[in-house]
């Protein structure tokens, strides 16, 4: 899962980013209303959820949320607001945010709302995925191959649960990096075939049947 951070603090939106990542999500941040609203509009794809604050320089957070719903952009957003107030949240609300949380707030809370948000129907992803004799549970963190558990990092984690989100789909380099990497990631970098060639010996893979390359684009996963 892939969250945008729209957060004029940095060092709040620092500490936002660091702990979805500790949980396995990955995530950006912005700084500025307007920015905010060109990546979305330009990237929505590439997002599952967007954190946004209401009170941003350039563009207020209200006003993108109202923009993007007029685009028909329908990503879940999650609105942020320091002003304890009736009205803000009903701003927010009828301009199309799923959800909102009051400053300040713990991060726990953060992300009961976030997973929260994902599990809504129109936004469900499977708790448990399995492809051949592979199986990855989404809640526990866990992968298993013939009952026998894998130890994974977070990072193998999530690359493996983006293959078995789109099995047998041919997914180049640049979406996989766009999908688990932060936007500013150097897309030149060999991360990926690292990852992969390391999670393929972890699963028993290190031929590739199961995991397979497709010379000249990327990878796709034979379920």
């Amino acid at each position: 899962m892939k969250i945008l951070i729209v957060e004029d603090q940095e060092n709040l939106a620092k500490l936002i980013k660091d702990g979805l990542e500790t949980e396995s999500f990955t995530a950006d941040y912005v700084l500025d209303g307007e920015e905010a609203q060109k990546r979305i509009e330009l990237y929505h794809s590439d997002y599952d959820l967007v954190i946004l604050d209401v009170m941003l320089p350039k563009k207020e957070g209200t006003e993108v949320c109202k923009s993007i719903r007029a685009q028909k952009i329908d990503i879940p957003i999650i609105m942020l607001t320091a002003r304890d107030q009736n009205e803000d949240v009903i701003s927010g609300l009828n301009v199309g945010a799923d959800d909102y949380l009051i400053k300040p707030f713990a991060f726990d809370v953060l992300l009961a709302h976030i997973r929260a948000l994902l599990r809504r129907p129109k936004t469900t992803v499977a708790v448990e995925h399995k492809v051949q004799n592979i199986t990855l549970n989404s809640t526990s963190k866990q992968v298993f191959k013939n009952s026998q558990e894998i130890k994974l990092t977070l990072k193998e984690f999530s690359l493996l649960e983006y293959f078995m989100r789109h099995p047998n789909q041919v997914l180049s380099r640049d979406q996989i990096l766009s999908n688990l990497w932060d936007f500013a990631f150097d897309s030149f970098s060999n991360v990926v075939d690292v990852h992969i060639t390391n999670l393929r010996k972890k699963i028993g893979d290190e031929k590739g049947k199961l995991l397979e390359t497709v010379y000249g684009v990327g990878y796709k996963l034979n379920a």
